[in-house]
């Protein structure tokens, strides 16, 4: 506990409970707060580390398919859908952005889970990590499918900690709006959230124990049952999946080792000195898909011992209280990641697995990719690669001035989006809108300073060096 002549711990508190937060959130926040104010380093230094040179792969599982599909009736599916996709102008959840037509994340999310459901003949539930904002609007999504809970709760709403001023770390006031003086504590929230709510242990009463944790925005994370086979036939608390970096994954988070146990280092982990060591794809070559399998027992007996929460790493996020308005008062985020909870269990492992199993919407690129012919969605709602190598390499890039927001983005490709499936390279640098049926091929650059956007044609066929 605090010490009651703590006036800081106090103010926050008081502001928490106000909120209705539970103790484990609270104890949690404050245990955040005080790190960060008294100097704990939020940063861990590579001399600390040791890089991890082989693991598991996925692709040779094949034998344990026949475990998975007996452990199919004990696990529940886990969507984190707590982002709203500011970054790309949204105000809303991303997942209700469409994607094929007008279905969006949540539906060929809900899809997924019914095809899976219906071939094996099982209950398996769907739960979905909300946000405040998010919780409304995406159930309302939902309810237009039968039994995706399988009669369980359909969510849970991940807690929300006071924004904080970098100077005095006490709570940042907004009255103009006081919502902005909230944020998420980043999706670590995942395993104080489900138990607080109920959840965790609605879900070990009806006999469900092992959970398949990604993120909504990532299409390619779908139940797999020979890694669900390999992860109950090895008895593991938590698996995560990975994937080898490329030099396009330099700057995200990276697998290591520290004191025996693999860690994961984000980027805000990483000192400045150790940039250029964080960024070596070979020494470092394996990062998080946020893709992550959890024994729910497990889960469960590690915050019985933790009263605070589970001991995730800190972050924190500098922001301004008012995003678009970066003249307004600055703040700090304290965040934690739900894939740091690998060191918090003896015995945790990771899996490589393919890049088909990691696609994630992070900008309007990324979702132009996506609603293109390079991915083919499958009967069973999956969204695949056609051509996994070359969908590796691709690269989509577009002049922020004109294609940062989604609804820019859909004012210049009021049609859909070009044929990508033969292009290696896509850059668009100035105002460019295109027609129908428009195919880009190998690399192809367009490039504009002109004040009037520049119309490509029904039909173009733009090609570049291949």
């Amino acid at each position: 506990m605090s010490d009651p002549d703590d006036s800081l711990d106090r103010i926050h508190r008081e502001r928490m409970q106000a909120e209705g937060m539970p103790e484990i959130a609270i104890r949690g926040f404050l245990r955040a707060v005080r790190f960060v104010r008294d100097g704990g380093a939020t940063t861990i230094p590579e001399s600390s580390i040791d890089p991890v040179e082989t693991l598991p792969r996925a692709d040779v599982l094949r034998d344990f398919e026949g475990a998975g599909r007996e452990a199919l009736a004990r696990a529940v599916i886990v969507k984190l859908n707590g982002g709203l996709g500011t970054s790309m102008g949204l105000a809303g959840p991303k997942s209700l952005l469409p994607v094929r037509g007008e279905e969006t994340f949540l539906d060929l999310i809900a899809r997924q889970v019914l095809h899976l459901r219906e071939t094996e003949k099982v209950r398996l539930p769907l739960l979905l990590m909300n946000s405040f904002r998010t919780q409304a609007p995406s159930l309302a999504r939902l309810a237009r499918y039968d039994g995706l809970s399988g009669g369980l709760p359909l969510d849970f709403v991940q807690h929300r900690v006071p924004r904080i001023d970098p100077e005095t770390f006490e709570p940042v006031d907004w009255p103009a709006d006081p919502e902005l003086a909230w944020c998420p504590p980043g999706h670590g929230d995942l395993y104080a959230a489900i138990a607080s709510s109920g959840v965790l242990t609605r879900l070990l009463d009806e006999g469900i124990r092992y959970a398949f944790v990604s993120n909504a925005d990532n299409l390619g994370g779908v139940l797999d049952l020979s890694i669900l086979g390999w992860f109950v036939r090895e008895g593991l608390p938590f698996a995560m999946e990975v994937a080898e970096r490329t030099a396009a994954d330099r700057k995200g988070g990276h697998l290591a080792r520290r004191d025996g146990r693999l860690v994961l280092r984000e980027s805000a982990q990483c000192a400045a000195e150790d940039t250029a060591s964080f960024q070596d794809v070979e020494r470092h070559r394996y990062f998080n898909t946020n893709n992550l399998w959890l024994d729910l027992e497990a889960v469960a007996r590690a915050l019985d011992e933790a009263p605070d929460g589970l001991p995730l790493p800190v972050m924190t996020n500098a922001k301004t209280v008012v995003a678009a308005d970066p003249d307004s008062p600055p703040c700090l985020q304290l965040e934690t990641a739900m894939g740091a909870a690998i060191e918090c269990f003896e015995g945790a492992q990771a899996i490589c697995v393919s890049r088909d199993r990691f696609a994630p919407v992070k900008t309007t690129a990324d979702l132009l990719s996506v609603r293109s012919d390079a991915y083919e969605l499958r009967d069973d709602a999956r969204l695949v690669a056609v051509d996994p190598e070359a969908n590796r390499r691709r690269v989509v890039e577009l002049d922020a001035r004109f294609y940062r927001n989604v609804g820019d983005l859909d004012a210049r490709f009021p049609h859909g989006p070009p044929s990508l499936v033969k292009a290696r390279r896509l850059a668009i640098k100035g105002d460019h809108r295109f027609g129908r049926d428009v195919v880009v091929r190998g690399e192809v650059e367009l490039a504009s300073e002109s004040e009037a956007p520049v119309e490509i044609p029904d039909g173009s066929v733009l090609e570049g060096a291949s």
